[in-house]
């Protein structure tokens, strides 16, 4: 299979890199430095799974790819309005669309069914560019489960996970997504196809709603918010309506916040993906993440006052820790 990968970030280049040392045919999509150090020397990867390399085709131009087989959008949820009128290059009448963001993603009520089918979610789809640009047909949905950093330009670090859940925005099991997992599976990745995406979507999503913005307003890791018990009680509050939110939606959460929270405690002083980006100055994604599901809390009549408390904090943090930075 042909696979097209934009947004070769940590995680796009860790993928891209497993699935060319497999066999597959990959391009790359990047900018900058970390583009010009994989067209120069390739795609490093260090992993407690064993380092390795690979050659990998990479370009800043869409049009040099050609049609793919599948096109993974692994860039982050904010910066898919710039890219979604840029893919059709690499679009055929086949093509899968793998979006590959966290939070709750654009297409969320895309081939839905039922009272809120195609409602445009302003918060991840502003003006809804991104639903204009990638037909709802096209896409296979994705949760990401590797936990990846660039370490320097051409060169990932990737840490611990190599799940990616498929499924099918409908429910049903195709082939398409039968054929896209097998081809992960054979470059050594864990890609099950689920019957409800978006339950798997919630379950992920629970713990980055909180611990995402309070480890970015506090500067804490994980375990650190488990254990001290002010922390403790925001992160519960808003995984708590959150829940309420995912209920009115359908949606059975089969893990309590009781095990989210020792999960949490587990995993260490890990930094937040939310954190790192206010470390480097880079925009946070808390539209994703968080400004979403207020969103949906709005939709479903939920109130979520410390969310929307947590929520506002974060947004402006981010807003000046970007001023601060020029950008």
């Amino acid at each position: 299979m042909k696979f097209a990968i934009y947004g070769a970030g940590a995680i796009g280049a860790y993928m891209g890199a497993k699935l060319s040392v497999a066999g597959e045919d990959v391009a790359l999509i990047a900018r900058g430095p970390h583009l010009a150090a994989m067209q120069e020397r390739g795609v490093v990867v260090r992993s407690p799974d064993g380092d390795f390399s690979a050659k990998v085709f990479a370009t800043s131009d869409a049009a040099e790819v050609g049609r793919a087989d599948v096109v993974v959008l692994a860039v982050k949820a904010h910066g898919l309005t710039a890219i979604a009128p840029l893919i059709w290059p690499m679009m055929g009448p086949d093509t899968v669309v793998l979006p590959a963001q966290n939070g709750i993603p654009w297409w969320y009520f895309q081939r839905h069914g039922g009272a809120w089918e195609g409602t445009l979610l302003e918060s991840v789809d502003p003006g809804g560019v991104i639903t204009d640009h990638v037909p709802a047909e096209s896409i296979v949905g994705c949760v990401v489960y590797p936990a990846a950093t660039i370490v320097e330009p051409g060169v990932i670090e990737h840490e611990e996970g190599n799940r990616f859940s498929l499924g099918e925005l409908d429910g049903t099991t195709s082939e398409r997504a039968k054929a896209i997992s097998a081809a992960l599976g054979r470059a050594g990745l864990r890609a099950p196809v689920r019957g409800n995406i978006r339950q798997e979507i919630w379950v992920k999503l629970m713990g980055n709603l909180a611990f995402n913005p309070i480890s970015a307003l506090t500067q804490a890791g994980m375990a650190e918010i488990a254990q001290d018990p002010d922390a403790a009680r925001v992160a519960r509050e808003m995984m708590g309506e959150a829940h309420t939110v995912a209920t009115s939606l359908g949606i059975e959460i089969p893990i309590s916040i009781d095990q989210r929270m020792a999960g949490a405690e587990r995993v260490g002083d890990h930094k937040t993906s939310m954190l790192q980006d206010v470390e480097m100055a880079r925009p946070i994604e808390i539209g994703g993440l968080v400004g979403v599901v207020l969103e949906l809390g709005r939709l479903v009549g939920v109130p979520m006052p410390t969310t929307s408390a947590v929520y506002a904090c974060a947004k402006l943090l981010g807003a000046k820790t970007l001023q601060a930075a020029g950008r």
